[in-house]
């Protein structure tokens, strides 16, 4: 089941597909097992990207991501 459509707004966002993979493999990490709360952040990651609050590498930097939580 998908919850949000994340790929649409990456798209808008300019980031590439295998960016986007590496996206989704930094967040998932940190939501292993709520499929929910993992494309939420994805799709957060992406708005942020594409509404130009924070630039992709800041949102693939894992050390980043942990601290912030």
């Amino acid at each position: 089941m998908r919850y949000f459509d994340f790929e649409k707004i990456a798209q808008e966002a300019g980031i590439s597909a295998d960016k986007l993979d590496e996206l989704c493999q930094v967040i998932r990490k940190e939501f292993p097992d709520d499929d929910m709360m993992y494309e939420l952040h994805v799709l957060r990651a992406c708005m942020a990207v594409r509404d130009g609050y924070i630039e992709l590498g800041d949102a693939l930097d894992v050390e980043l991501i942990v601290n912030e939580n």
